[in-house]
């Protein structure tokens, strides 16, 4: 069940959701730089601020039957200036599934300010699995 990820953890208190009636969240506007993008520019912040999807909170209590991790190598990216996050819990959770795991100095927004980074992580991985199936 993915909600048993989160069991023993908290989130910090610059990451806070605003859970609406209908069961979907945003993370709040005026905590949003500091819980999701505190390493990026302020521009880029507010776009991905107001460009939120909103997440279906009834998804992290859906119980997985079948997940790939289970049966396929993972690689795990953790930004280890995740606000979003509270510290401990990613390691914990690559750990859990065997993952390989790759630090990057950067927040929850890792996507918008390390993309080299992840670039690199995902040539790798495609490279290792690639070599594999040869």
């Amino acid at each position: 069940m993915p909600a048993q990820q989160y069991e023993g953890f908290t989130s910090p208190p610059e990451f806070v959701l605003d859970i609406g009636p209908d069961g979907y969240a945003y993370v709040k506007p005026n905590t949003f730089k500091a819980g999701f993008a505190a390493d990026t520019r302020d521009a880029d912040a507010a776009y991905m601020r107001d460009s939120q999807v909103p997440i279906a909170m009834a998804a992290f209590g859906t119980t997985l039957r079948h997940a790939a991790w289970r049966t396929k190598p993972s690689w795990a990216v953790i930004a280890t200036d995740d606000r979003a996050f509270q510290i401990g819990m990613p390691p914990k959770m690559a750990k859990r599934i065997g993952a390989t795991r790759i630090e990057v100095k950067a927040s929850h927004g890792v996507f918008m300010t390390q993309p080299k980074a992840l670039a690199d992580v995902i040539d790798t991985v495609a490279g290792q699995v690639s070599a594999k199936r040869d």
